[in-house]
């Protein structure tokens, strides 16, 4: 087994994970980011990112994901395509094993981000891909003229729904509260929608479908009466869970699993630290990655320093 060292070992490549890249490549340590799907995370699937400063007319999450890689490599930063599964200690040093290869390294940032959260109600498992989704931008362009459900009430579920209705004739907004929790301006978007169509205080008890979604069972709340709503697809943004299964019993996290860090994006671990959405803190969004990232990506250097002295 070869075995390659690293000043910084990077795990993920969303906004968080490529700024941390930027800056340590800039400081000229030696810097791998290791990304198990396309650089850009969840960024890269939004449609349109409109409050991310320098970019008045807004910009689409791709081109920005793009961006940003170019200029991460531009400065020399290494990057491969692979998933993270475990991180051991070796002393003063971290080793991941990938594919026969091994990545020794004095620090890490962890910048693995989250995931959707799934509701696990039936039909969910059996259709998803067939009508069950949970990126408008990926698969919106796949229900042209049809009635399609949304399920959620924060930014992610208002922006997709407000996304989704370029090409859906109809899109039912389906909402547990009385109340969305999406930022005003995406709210006001969504009310003033002719093709936006809320279902207040409303679960999906169940995805109906043989080959592909047809219906999803519906209660509401107050009255506790169920009815079924024609739909040919279904898009969840219920919530997000972080990828951090392969931290457990290394570093502290929150009961969601969200990493602890400090101010400096230290975690309780020495030389590993933690950026972007992965990380336990108020507020997810590519402005606060980037942010992480530098931070990171500073710490680390002084990290390394102090283990050369």
């Amino acid at each position: 087994m070869g075995v390659l060292e690293y000043d910084l070992l990077i795990a993920g490549g969303g906004p968080a994970g490529l700024t941390a890249g930027l800056y340590a490549a800039r400081a000229r340590l030696r810097a791998l980011l290791i990304e198990n799907m396309a650089p850009g995370g969840q960024t890269a699937s939004t449609f349109r990112v409109e409050n991310y400063p320098g970019f008045p007319d807004g910009i689409s999450g791709l081109d920005l994901a793009q961006a940003m890689e170019r200029q991460a490599k531009r400065f020399g930063l290494e990057i491969i395509n692979a998933e993270v599964q475990q991180l051991a200690s070796r002393g003063h040093l971290w080793e991941m094993n990938q594919e026969g290869k091994k990545f020794i390294a004095k620090a890490v940032i962890v910048a693995t981000g989250v995931k959707p959260v799934k509701l696990g109600i039936p039909g969910e498992e059996k259709l998803k891909g067939r009508g069950v989704s949970y990126c408008a931008t990926c698969d919106g362009p796949f229900f042209r003229g049809q009635d399609i459900g949304v399920i959620g009430g924060g930014d992610s579920a208002v922006d997709e729904a407000l996304y989704l209705t370029r090409f859906a004739r109809l899109v039912y907004l389906i909402h547990r509260r009385n109340s969305l929790r999406a930022e005003k301006i995406l709210q006001e978007r969504a009310f003033q929608n002719e093709k936006i169509k809320i279902l207040w205080n409303t679960v999906v008890c169940k995805v109906l479908g043989e080959t592909g979604v047809e219906e999803l069972e519906l209660k509401n709340l107050e009255t506790q009466e169920k009815q079924t709503l024609k739909v040919s697809g279904v898009f969840f943004y219920v919530g997000l869970k972080p990828n951090t299964e392969f931290l457990r019993g290394v570093v502290s996290m929150d009961e969601q699993g969200y990493v602890i860090t400090d101010e400096n994006m230290a975690t309780s671990a020495p030389g590993i630290f933690a950026a972007g959405d992965v990380r336990q803190k108020v507020l997810r969004q590519v402005a606060t990655a980037v942010g992480d990232g530098a931070t990171a990506a500073f710490a680390v250097e002084r990290y390394v320093d102090s283990l050369r002295r």
